[in-house]
């Protein structure tokens, strides 16, 4: 952890009653970036960081369809400059743009989708791209700039072990009020990257990591998930518990009332993405699921 965030983290955890559980916070805080919403999108401005709207495409680049042949929802679109600064992992690509797109969310698990990786020397070609005809959910979104924040991310809900983190005076809602501080929570957030996906349940990488190693889908037994990815290792099951460590968040979307984005009971859209897979540029092996209370 970089020494500002140490110290970020070390004095709000002060502020906050949890000096206690500062040495479990240290290992266990992920670093984040958080994306909220910056006035109406500008489209004057080619290729800047945006959530819903129209995308901004090269010519050469087709618009994504599904299975069935009928054009993809845009969703969002990140320069990865205007994000350098706030990638402290040094995760991304430094330069180039992702856009997102999405099918049908239905089922709720492997949901069809496309993340298009677009390379720095080809953003110059970049224009606005109206969709060919209504996209797959029938929905058109109102268009946000964004504003990318590098944030902190102590383990949510479903991941914090409460024993570490309750004291006599301080329990889970205190809690709740350190890791709002620490995410930048109290501004307009409507995405996410990294960090801890949200959930009722720790297992949502072993979902994304059986999909995207073995093309099996998950059964809701994390057990049993990490007995088939073992297998694909050939029976080393430390090599399948990195790699499950190893399957990070690459984008949360939040539902919003701005832009009109309803996943279900006001979910979250989740991308997850294999640290490997990440790191070598391979933008076209990602995991789509809906998170919903």
């Amino acid at each position: 952890m970089k020494e500002s965030n140490l110290k970020k983290l070390e004095t709000l955890a002060e502020e906050h009653g949890f000096t206690h559980a500062l040495p479990y916070l240290i290992a266990n805080t992920r670093q984040a970036i958080s994306c909220v919403k910056a006035g109406p999108a500008d489209y004057g401005t080619p290729s800047a960081s945006r959530v819903g709207g129209d995308p901004d495409l090269p010519p050469e680049v087709e618009w994504p369809l599904t299975t069935d042949g009928e054009p993809m929802t845009f969703l969002v679109q990140l320069n990865l400059r205007e994000l350098a600064g706030q990638d402290e992992a040094a995760l991304l690509p430094a330069r180039g743009m992702l856009s997102f797109f999405v099918g049908i969310p239905e089922p709720a698990y492997d949901i069809e989708h496309r993340v298009l990786f677009i390379h720095e020397d080809r953003l110059a070609a970049a224009v606005r791209r109206i969709a060919p005809e209504v996209t797959a959910l029938e929905e058109v979104y109102n268009g946000y700039g964004l504003e990318a924040m590098a944030s902190l991310e102590p383990p949510n809900y479903a991941y914090v072990d409460e024993e570490q983190i309750e004291a006599e005076n301080v329990g889970y809602e205190e809690y709740e009020d350190l890791c709002f501080a620490l995410g930048h929570r109290e501004h307009d957030e409507v995405a996410r990257l990294f960090g801890y996906p949200a959930g009722q349940h720790d297992d949502a990488e072993y979902e994304a990591a059986l999909m995207l190693l073995t093309g099996t889908t998950y059964s809701y037994h994390k057990n049993e998930a990490l007995q088939q990815i073992t297998s694909h290792f050939g029976g080393d099951e430390e090599k399948a518990k990195q790699e499950i460590q190893d399957t990070l968040v690459l984008l949360e979307l939040d539902s919003d009332d701005d832009v009109g984005f309803c996943w279900w009971d006001a979910g979250m859209l989740q991308f997850f993405i294999r640290r490997e897979d990440l790191l070598a540029g391979r933008f076209d092996r990602t995991y789509c699921s809906l998170y919903s209370s």
